[in-house]
């Protein structure tokens, strides 16, 4: 059973700075491509950033330099360290797994609140 469990949302005032993990589970974590996603009330699921198997990353214009993806695979873990929070940045924050080998295998979490005050 494939698990994807956030966890590190908060309440933060502007210019603040929050950590967002997610711990996998069930899935070859190595193997997956891992998200960020955030979405707000009415609004569209959008990237955030993403870490490649191999490392990579690539970040939405909006949070560059300020938000860092990183992975842990002994941990099956990673994480969104969060700089300068704007109040922009309110919203829930997903965890996407995709498999590079077979990109349908693509899982969620559950998500995490994060809310930033002026």
């Amino acid at each position: 059973q494939v698990q994807l469990v956030e966890s590190g949302g908060a309440l933060v005032q502007a210019g603040g700075s929050l950590r967002l993990s997610c711990a996998a589970s069930g899935i070859i974590f190595s193997r997956n491509a891992m998200r960020w996603y955030r979405q707000g009330p009415g609004t569209q699921r959008g990237l955030v950033a993403v870490i490649a198997s191999n490392g990579n990353t690539n970040y939405a214009d909006s949070v560059k330099g300020r938000f860092t993806i990183s992975r842990d695979n002994t941990k099956n873990t990673v994480y969104l360290q969060m700089n300068s929070l704007k109040p922009e940045d309110t919203d829930v924050y997903y965890c996407n797994a995709r498999d590079t080998y077979y990109p349908s295998q693509s899982y969620w979490g559950q998500g995490t609140q994060v809310t930033v005050s002026s």
